[in-house]
């Protein structure tokens, strides 16, 4: 059996069984800096168990990748959650399944970010490895540093494709 996943716009209702969507869209913030800044906090939920700490990367696209494209592999964070924010402009496309301990291919949904959202993973999401679009585009990455391993993989046992827009 082969599935197409089409990605439908991300927004907070939509990715809270997964994690937040991490913008600046809320009605809420709070003045900074001689209030020459507008500072949106609590954007996320940053998840810790087993004595982590934060760690805080970048990572640089080397391969952008095209759809439609063949998902083989998901992954899940069991010991803290990942945050990925675009340090430019660009769209992210997200696959997510429940954080459970086992992941069915009919559980994955997709979404679309409008260019200026990143995505915090709540902890054991299972998720497709990060994709880029764009040679040379940069994310932040926020989550779980430490010396015990924190990356579950599962291969697919069906053919799950991601539709081109």
């Amino acid at each position: 059996m082969t599935i197409t996943l089409k990605a439908e716009p991300l927004t907070g209702g939509r990715f809270a069984p997964y994690g937040e969507v991490i913008e600046t869209a809320r009605d809420v913030s709070g003045a900074m800096n001689a209030a020459r800044f507008e500072r949106f906090d609590d954007l996320c939920n940053i998840e810790l168990i087993n004595d982590g700490q934060i760690a805080v990367s970048i990572a640089r696209c080397r391969t952008p990748t095209t759809l439609p494209l063949r998902l083989d592999l998901i992954e899940r964070h069991p010991l803290g959650s990942q945050a990925f924010i675009p340090l430019s402009p660009c769209k992210m496309v997200i696959v997510v399944a429940p954080p459970e301990e086992s992941v069915d291919a009919g559980d994955l949904c997709a979404f679309v970010s409008n260019g200026r959202q990143g995505i915090n993973y709540r902890r054991g999401t299972w998720h497709m490895p990060l994709i880029s679009f764009t040679a040379g585009q940069e994310y932040l990455i926020i989550d779980r540093g430490g010396n015990e391993p924190n990356c579950d993989e599962h291969t697919l046992d069906e053919v799950i494709f991601l539709a081109a827009d």
